[in-house]
């Protein structure tokens, strides 16, 4: 094996994450910073986040919300059409 290749591995490198959380591991590099941690990240917490990009999740809400009002027409429709018939054969 060559010498002097390697990088240097430290045992004690620090971790430190946006949520202040901080912990120890081997590493490259002494110190790493990071954005989530098994503190702060939802799997591990229980806590869902929803990030809306571009009001995503309202688009979505409002499609649904269309869909079960057009369901809903749909039947009113239906059952006046079933109302008409229906008084078509008892003048008959």
């Amino acid at each position: 094996m060559k010498e002097n290749i390697h990088p240097t591995y430290f045992a004690d490198a620090k971790v430190i994450c946006v949520c202040g959380n901080t912990f120890e591991t081997g590493s490259t590099k002494q110190e790493l910073h990071v954005e989530i941690c098994s503190n702060c990240h939802p799997f591990y917490t229980g806590k869902q986040k929803l990030v809306d990009t571009a009001g995503r999740v309202e688009k979505f809400q409002k499609r649904a919300s269309a869909t079960v009002l057009k369901r809903i027409s749909k039947k009113a429709k239906l059952a006046k059409k079933e109302a008409k018939r229906a008084a078509a054969k008892v003048e008959k």
